[in-house]
């Protein structure tokens, strides 16, 4: 089974020895992120982000289907992700590797076990047809901290996506093409972040958004989901070093600023793109309030 390559032993004393004077090769502070862009296709529902030289392809697609049958009056959400060797050698076709097992179960945890997408919207006859919702990653490059970069992608694609608009008669569902009628965002409840925290000499010494490199030094990680209002959603400990009570606890402050700077990024990509959209100020003429 292919493996990552390894730093050397000059290397790893190397990047050790920068960071135990808190420098990174980079250059970057040890609580900041790569340089983060986020482009939108022409589609809604496409995002393309570049976490530094990670690169992730996310995009929704939606197809009415039946419910569960416990689950009547919700919809499907599901996250799947896809790591091929375009990625990295380390990723194969068809045999799925443990970081794509972890990433899939902390993305599952971060965005549909926390109900940040409101399933009960995607009813529209009880027991009879739903949406059933599929957000897809596609990871095309692999620089170091695919999680942030996939959980950032796959909301900003959430919030970007627009659903057919439907009208339902009796037991007769009519979905509406995007001619008919404009198609309708999402209901999202919250919008939950990961932030991964790197951890070096017995937890003493943290990092945010490590490179391949850093995290094949480091001694262990904590994954901290959050939203801007400072709920927390997760707190994974991926093994090596133990971590205390107190190191959580500043993890937890440290990731909850480090959302709060991602979900503006977000807003500020979707402000662009709107306005990119709204051709001859069409949402300015349609919208509800006045200027006074």
């Amino acid at each position: 089974m292919p493996r990552e390559a390894e730093p050397s032993i000059n290397e790893r004393a190397f990047i050790l020895e920068a960071l135990r004077e808190n420098i990174r090769l980079d250059g970057r502070a040890l609580d900041a992120f790569r340089n983060i862009e986020l482009s939108f296709g022409d589609e809604y529902g496409v995002v393309d982000v570049q976490l530094g030289d990670t690169r992730i392809l996310a995009h929704i697609s939606a197809t009415v289907t039946a419910p569960f049958p416990d689950r009547k009056f919700d919809g499907i959400f599901t996250v799947t992700t896809e790591l091929s060797p375009m990625a990295s050698p380390a990723f194969e076709v068809g045999r799925q590797t443990e970081t794509e097992t972890l990433l899939s179960r902390l993305l599952e945890v971060a965005l549909r076990r926390s109900s940040a997408l409101s399933t009960e919207s995607l009813c529209l006859l009880a027991g009879q047809q739903v949406w059933s919702l599929t957000a897809t990653c596609h990871v095309l490059s692999h620089c170091g901290n695919l999680l942030d970069a996939c959980n950032l992608a796959v909301l900003a694609a959430l919030q970007h996506y627009r659903i057919p608009d439907v009208t339902v008669k009796g037991e007769e569902v009519i979905v509406h093409s995007i001619e008919e009628r404009n198609p309708v965002p999402l209901a999202m409840l919250h919008h939950p972040l990961c932030v991964t925290i790197a951890l070096f000499e017995g937890g003493e010494k943290v990092i945010v958004d490590a490179t391949v490199r850093e995290q094949q030094c480091c001694e262990g990680e904590v994954v901290v989901t959050a939203n801007k209002y400072g709920e927390v959603v997760q707190i994974a400990k991926l093994g090596g070093v133990a971590a205390d009570a107190l190191l959580l606890l500043n993890c937890v402050d440290l990731a909850v600023a480090k959302v709060k700077e991602l979900d503006a990024v977000i807003s500020k990509a979707l402000e662009k793109d709107a306005r990119a959209r709204d051709v001859g100020g069409l949402v300015a003429e349609l919208r509800a309030e006045n200027e006074r």
